[in-house]
């Protein structure tokens, strides 16, 4: 599972295939937006593909809006988006996107299910 810390390179990344939208746990996103708001799209995409207040993360996928919104839709309506501006915090942008989740120790070495597939997920990490 992964963790995101930036919605415009998250989305970026599954839009690009990058990243299995079924991998994402959570984005945490430094807005404080609703993507079915037309007024706040707006004001997201123009900063995503523009600059202005934010990163032209989307700088050359113009054409491509309507399946970063749509991707960007999905995580909102399945509660995969956390916004903590909207709880007054304004967490710093990181140099990174996404965050590596694994099984605690102790599910690994009682599961062997979980032991199996943490075994295969190093060695394929490894290669």
């Amino acid at each position: 599972m992964k963790v995101g810390l930036s919605l415009s390179r998250c989305v970026r990344d599954i839009v690009e295939a990058k990243v299995d939208y079924e991998e994402v746990l959570v984005v945490i996103a430094r807005t404080d937006m609703n993507p079915h708001d037309d007024k706040h799209w707006s004001q997201i995409a123009d900063g995503y593909f523009y600059g202005g207040l934010s990163y032209p993360e989307w700088m050359g996928m113009e054409e491509q809006e309507e399946q970063l919104r749509t991707v960007t839709k999905t995580l909102y309506d399945n509660g995969k988006i956390h916004q903590p501006r909207q709880f007054k915090s304004h967490p710093p942008r990181l140099p990174y996107n996404w965050l590596e989740c694994f099984a605690p120790e102790e599910e690994i070495a009682t599961n062997p299910a979980t032991q199996k597939a943490w075994e295969t997920y190093k060695l394929l990490a490894g290669l």
